[in-house]
């Protein structure tokens, strides 16, 4: 069934490309804002993302496609958001069309290091974004199994239960599930926190650590992701649903993970500007690392973060990776 409003997705990596492709399966027409004219040509032209989900084509009839943010964004009632932490506040610095009414959606997995924010508080902060008005979409949920078609679930967070019931609406198909949660700043927090997590998984298993530890780290992650969130925001919330404990596992086993492939490159030896190279996609827990090690910081009583803490001096500290888990594994249970 077709919605009234109109949706558009701004980005066109793998998951912005995913998300498109669930769009497309409900919708006449989905807006669709990338900042590169060669992948909008090339789009144009052989009907997919040349960089991204290249097995996935699409109906041109049922794109508006643009290089201009602002076009996008006054064409559509439901934007979402699904830039890079790390060039999302330059990509918004672009917008000048009132947004103030629009339903905002975060597909964001980070924290915008300009302003040390979610995305969700940022656009409340600087766009006079309502909270009611502003949605996060969590998994888990890999791009690469959307091309394919496999089995996949959502949840989708807003404070308003109508909006966020009429987003998963449209994304849902024969092969998405989607839920609905009221704990926007929760699963946005744990969007971010699981990349991190996957960045230790892959870390381990290049230094050689088996399953068994593996395990064991991820026991761990889900409890440090528990103290965390509740830190920044306290409420009911059950840590072993999907969006929290299942998006954290997929993201930490899978071989879809690029932050775990991120991860065991360091583990094995490469340094964080080599394996960036190499890997020519955005392993966001790299940002979100340093966040939320900062965020940590500026609390007067700090959480027990055993695990970002050795990340972080890892990734931002050069420290070595193989001493900084041997001194992680005293200290989990």
């Amino acid at each position: 069934m077709a919605s009234e409003l109109k949706y558009a997705v701004f980005g066109s990596g793998s998951w912005a490309t995913a998300i498109v492709k669930m769009l497309c399966e409900n919708l006449d027409e989905v807006g669709w804002y990338m900042r590169s004219v060669y992948t909008k040509e090339h789009l144009l032209k052989e009907q997919h993302n040349p960089s991204y989900l290249s097995s996935v084509e699409f109906h041109l009839e049922q794109l508006k496609l643009s290089n201009d943010i602002n076009e996008i964004a006054e064409y559509a009632d439901v934007l979402i958001f699904v830039i890079p932490s790390a060039f999302i506040y330059t990509e918004l610095e672009k917008l000048n069309v009132d947004i103030t009414n629009k339903t905002v959606v975060s597909a964001v997995k980070g924290i915008i290091p300009e302003s040390g924010l979610l995305v969700g508080e940022h656009f409340h902060d600087h766009y006079n974004i309502a909270f009611e008005n502003i949605g996060v979409i969590a998994g888990p949920c890999h791009a690469e199994e959307v091309a394919l078609e496999r089995l996949s679930y959502l949840t989708i967070s807003c404070a308003d239960a109508n909006k966020a019931q009429e987003i998963a609406n449209q994304l849902s198909s024969n092969y998405i599930k989607t839920k609905i949660s009221d704990d926007i700043i929760g699963t946005e927090y744990a969007v971010m926190l699981k990349n991190i997590y996957a960045i230790a998984a892959g870390i381990a298993h290049g230094l050689g650590y088996g399953d068994n530890f593996q395990s064991v780290l991820m026991s761990n992650a889900i409890r440090e992701m528990k103290r965390f969130i509740k830190k920044m925001h306290k409420m009911k919330r059950n840590i072993n649903n999907s969006a929290y404990l299942g998006d954290l596992l997929v993201t930490g086993y899978s071989v879809f993970s690029r932050n775990r492939m991120f991860g065991n490159m360091i583990g094995k030896g490469y340094t964080v500007k080599s394996a960036q190279m190499e890997m020519n996609m955005v392993a966001e827990g790299y940002y979100a690392t340093k966040s939320a090690f900062l965020l940590n910081q500026k609390n007067e009583k700090k959480t027990k973060l055993p695990i970002i803490n050795a990340v972080h001096a890892v990734l931002y500290e050069g420290k070595n990776p193989k001493k900084v888990f041997k001194k992680l594994t005293e200290k989990l249970d």
